[in-house]
């Protein structure tokens, strides 16, 4: 959504009467702000908001925010939401230097079927949803797609293994936070947990005071 052009006007009056008529006209209150920007009071039409939110780079889609004839790359930074309707009520927009790193939160996108799915009777469990990376904006992707096929039951795939361009993307989280693993269904580890201990090769306590106590008596 490179060439999205949203439509904004200047707000003169702020608060909260104001922002219920503006609101009631079809029309949310907004913000612009960004480094070396003056915060701007905006109005835009919501439904332009929810266009950008469920494209592919949704919250990181960076487009063109047209105030008054005066244009501006910015992206989605913080949303509002009505507690009981979840309809948008209040939208902020961070204005984007191109020549300037910024921080970003990326999906991860696995891909393919587990080989722990689909003969091992596991389930793929996505621990770290999004990747906090820093980059330039035009160098944001889209998401991080992980090739999940090879992954067997118990294996586990850690943020030091993601497949990233590092001339171009830096990684913020912690290398070593797991992003997904292949487990066993919930009933299975908890049956597993439950088993008796004598399966591991491991004698129970009761039995094992019972031979000490009948060793004794023979020495006796």
């Amino acid at each position: 959504m490179a060439n999205t052009v949203v439509q904004a006007t200047l707000r003169d009056a702020v608060g909260k009467n104001p922002n219920r008529r503006l609101r009631a006209s079809g029309r949310i209150p907004a913000v612009v702000y960004g480094r070396g920007v003056t915060p701007v009071s905006i109005s835009v039409d919501p439904r332009d908001v929810q266009r950008i939110l469920h494209s592919a780079s949704g919250r990181n889609t960076i487009f063109t925010l047209e105030i008054d004839g005066n244009s501006r790359d910015v992206l989605i930074r913080d949303l509002q939401l009505d507690p009981v309707k979840d309809t948008l009520i209040h939208a902020d927009f961070q204005a984007v230097a191109m020549d300037q790193t910024m921080v970003f939160e990326v999906p991860v996108e696995p891909v393919g079927t587990a080989k722990g799915v689909k003969t091992g009777g596991g389930i793929l469990e996505i621990v770290l949803k999004s990747i906090e990376v820093e980059c330039l904006p035009g160098d944001v992707p889209e998401d991080i797609k992980i090739d999940v096929s090879e992954m067997d039951v118990g294996d586990v795939l850690r943020v030091s293994q993601l497949q990233v361009d590092t001339s171009k993307i830096k990684v913020l989280n912690e290398p070593d936070l797991v992003v997904l693993s292949i487990v066993l269904p919930a009933l299975e580890r908890a049956e597993e947990a439950a088993a008796p201990v004598e399966e591991a090769g491991v004698e129970p306590e009761v039995i094992r005071k019972g031979r000490a106590e009948a060793e004794e008596e023979e020495k006796e």
